[in-house]
């Protein structure tokens, strides 16, 4: 007796075809994620040295806590705009307009992505750079990946196969191999309030890959597209409604007159838009390789952002990289081969059986 009839033969062969396309589709986000990433250092780093950032002495930290306040939120709104023009583009917007009003179901979950991305990772990130550097900054939020498959693990039961889990340690292994000399060189035991930086650092990696994991909730049921201009929406209301508001009034830091220099300074201004650009359209990229590879494998191939800022580092300064740097890149590109070579239906099975129901 066959097993298999005919319909059910044409249905399987459709079947993986479709599940290569989504693997397919889901890694080429993911490596738009990297590279807008990495672009995404160099502007965010350049910011620092215009006014009126790089008047502000290393040793007053609550001014320079308030002005890392101030960029990113100004940095939020310019990534709000620039998600404008893409569902404007797409034909989302009236999608926008369902999606965020519903908060109870579905734009809980963006809010609480955007406190985790927000102030928690950008904030954070901004303040490894400004307390650190650039090159510390990046190599803190490498092991973002992990905390974002754990937290999707323990949390709604998305698998991480033995070749998944093998991809990502090789990833994170290439990019601590990339940044890890050049982290010993960068660290400075004459800079006092460093440890702040080293606390950025942490806070990036734990936000990215938490936002990660509280997106995923949402996105079963909502589109990316849509998802990250909500994401992006909350956020702008939490510094804007909330916590600047705050800090304005309950303290003597000078907020508004921040936001005023910066909106004034165009060289400042022209690196919020570039940085703004790179991450608009990096986080995009980031929610949509969530909804075909799922989370733990699109937050580990993100991470060949470590190559891509090395190569804007390289071409901006005109420094060529080091030896340790091909060494990454080899390493790197060797854990985005693992999990591309993993079979489409495994990538498609993310969830256990048993937690396929949203609950929401």
């Amino acid at each position: 007796m066959q097993n298999n009839s005919p319909v059910d033969s044409l249905l399987t062969i459709a079947l993986h075809k479709y599940y290569g396309r989504n693997q397919r589709w889901g890694f080429m986000w993911a490596l738009w994620t990297a590279l807008l990433w990495g672009a995404w250092y160099v502007p965010a780093t350049a910011l620092w040295f215009e006014h009126p950032y790089v008047d502000i002495p290393l040793h007053q930290l609550s001014l320079r806590l308030a002005a890392t306040a101030v960029m990113v939120w100004i940095h939020a709104i310019v990534v709000f705009f620039f998600l404008i023009l893409w569902n404007v583009m797409l034909g989302k917007t009236k999608d926008y307009l369902r999606t965020i009003v519903r908060f109870r179901k579905i734009s809980k979950w963006y809010a609480l992505a955007s406190l985790c991305g927000g102030p928690l990772a950008i904030f954070g990130s901004y303040m490894a750079m400004g307390f650190v550097g650039p090159v510390f900054a990046a190599i803190s939020s490498l092991f973002y990946p992990v905390i974002g498959a754990i937290i999707a693990r323990l949390w709604y039961k998305e698998k991480i196969s033995k070749r998944a889990a093998i991809g990502m340690c090789i990833i994170i292994f290439g990019g601590v191999v990339i940044y890890g000399p050049s982290l010993f060189g960068e660290m400075d035991a004459s800079n006092p309030n460093a440890w702040l930086g080293y606390v950025g650092g942490i806070m990036s990696a734990i936000g990215w890959g938490s936002e990660g994991a509280v997106a995923g909730r949402a996105m079963d049921v909502s589109d990316p597209d849509v998802g990250i201009h909500c994401r992006f929406s909350f956020e702008i209301l939490f510094w804007g409604l909330l916590i600047l508001p705050f800090l304005s009034t309950y303290t003597d830091l000078p907020i508004k007159a921040l936001i005023v220099d910066t909106l004034t300074q165009g060289k400042a201004m022209l690196w919020i838009v570039l940085a703004a650009a790179c991450h608009a359209y990096c986080y995009t990229a980031f929610y949509k390789s969530f909804s075909l590879i799922g989370v733990g494998r699109g937050e580990a191939i993100g991470n060949l952002y470590a190559v891509f800022a090395l190569i804007f580092i390289a071409a901006f300064t005109l420094q060529l990289p080091q030896w340790y740097f091909i060494l990454g890149l080899v390493f790197t590109v060797l854990g985005s081969f693992v999990m591309f070579s993993e079979p489409a239906e495994s990538v498609a099975e993310l969830r256990d059986n048993n937690d396929t129901k949203m609950h929401l």
